[in-house]
């Protein structure tokens, strides 16, 4: 069977890793801990191929024909 590149579908977001820059500005833009951001499973198979560990923060693109474009912000637990 085909290896299977998920991330390419089309109904599948972009989904980015941050750096840690990226990260403490982002908590601190919003006031908010890691522990306030929802939750991406560590298995998931939309970031298996982003090399994350549990902790580091994924950044979610998603278009939408009606809302245009939404930034969504996750931190990898293996929970």
């Amino acid at each position: 069977m085909k290896n299977i590149d998920i991330r390419k579908h089309i109904l599948v977001p972009e989904h980015s890793k941050l750096t840690k820059q990226e990260i403490q500005e982002l908590l601190e833009k919003y006031n908010i801990t890691l522990n306030d951001l929802p939750k991406i499973l560590l298995t998931d198979s939309a970031i298996e191929k982003l090399s994350v560990k549990s902790g580091d923060v994924i950044k979610i693109i998603r278009n939408s024909p009606t809302a245009g474009t939404s930034i969504y912000y996750r931190v990898v637990t293996n929970e």
